[in-house]
């Protein structure tokens, strides 16, 4: 079954990665010193490998620029892929014509994100054009992926709540600081937004907010015991966040620690983590 723990004969879900062509167009969050290690094009073949190494027979491919041109390659890429089940995409949710962008994609769109942690302003998901966006993803029939930082989860409760015809997903818990060790207010947040049933939760992300040359899957255990017990197995799903992680752990190490904060869950629930869930919200 590879790494992840057996998940009573399902197939395993890497709810999570991205790849990126250099060549194709600037990726300039790659700049600095410490993105060096990736600072190259990754593709779906790098991937095959070591998902399918890890149990892994199906993936969603994750946005990585503000970029639609991005969007219709990953959808590209997705229709000639048999490992890739769907695609979270980009488009602009404060343009008026949302709807109409989203309604000329071709297929293979499940999802949509936009890189919220970037925006200076803390309470962007509560704007009205944005609000005007977001509903539009709902009446598409998809889910949109939040990537906000903690300080941004007052304002992504309140869209949830707003929303809840719509299907959330959080990414990468909300990046806690796991290198310094706190939880609050991280985890209060955490639980007050788990309270929405509309919103799902990425088991990803973690080994990069830990410190990258030293951390150990204990340093992980407290968040994804937060995010297990508030959201519960059935909306909690692995995702690797590769190539990311590798600034950290290469993606053995990444799907043998998810395997491991799973430990303690049932058969039923890990299957849950490691398929059912984002089957669920992404409707793959």
């Amino acid at each position: 079954m590879g790494y992840l723990l057996a998940c009573g004969g399902v197939s395993h879900i890497d709810a999570h990665h991205h790849v990126w062509d250099l060549s194709a167009r600037p990726h300039a969050w790659l700049d600095s010193a410490k993105m060096a290690p990736v600072r190259r094009t990754f593709t779906l073949d790098d991937l095959a490998g070591p998902a399918a190494a890890a149990g892994v027979t199906g993936t969603v491919l994750v946005q990585v620029l503000p970029d639609l041109d991005e969007t219709r390659e990953f959808l590209s890429l997705a229709a000639g892929s048999e490992l890739v089940a769907g695609v979270v995409g980009w488009i602009d949710l404060t343009a008026p014509d949302a709807a109409d962008t989203l309604a000329a994609l071709p297929g293979g769109l499940v999802g949509v994100r936009h890189g919220v942690q970037s925006e200076p302003d803390p309470a962007w998901l509560i704007r009205p054009d944005v609000r005007r966006g977001l509903a539009a993803v709902a009446a598409a029939g998809l889910a949109y992926d939040l990537l906000t930082l903690p300080h941004q989860l007052p304002a992504a409760i309140e869209t949830v709540s707003a929303l809840p015809e719509l299907t959330f997903v959080l990414d990468h818990l909300s990046k806690p600081p796991i290198a310094s060790g706190e939880l609050e207010p991280w985890r209060g947040r955490i639980r007050e937004l788990a309270a929405r049933p509309n919103v799902y939760c990425k088991l990803s992300g973690l080994v990069t907010e830990a410190d990258w040359r030293s951390w150990r899957t204990a340093d992980l255990r407290p968040y994804a015991e937060v995010v297990l017990e508030a959201f519960g197995p059935g909306r909690v799903m692995f995702g690797s966040d590769w190539p990311v992680c590798l600034l950290a752990a290469d993606y053995a190490q990444v799907a043998r620690a998810a395997g491991d904060l799973c430990a303690g869950l049932s058969a039923d629930e890990r299957a849950e983590v490691f398929a059912g869930a984002a089957r669920r919200a992404y409707r793959l």
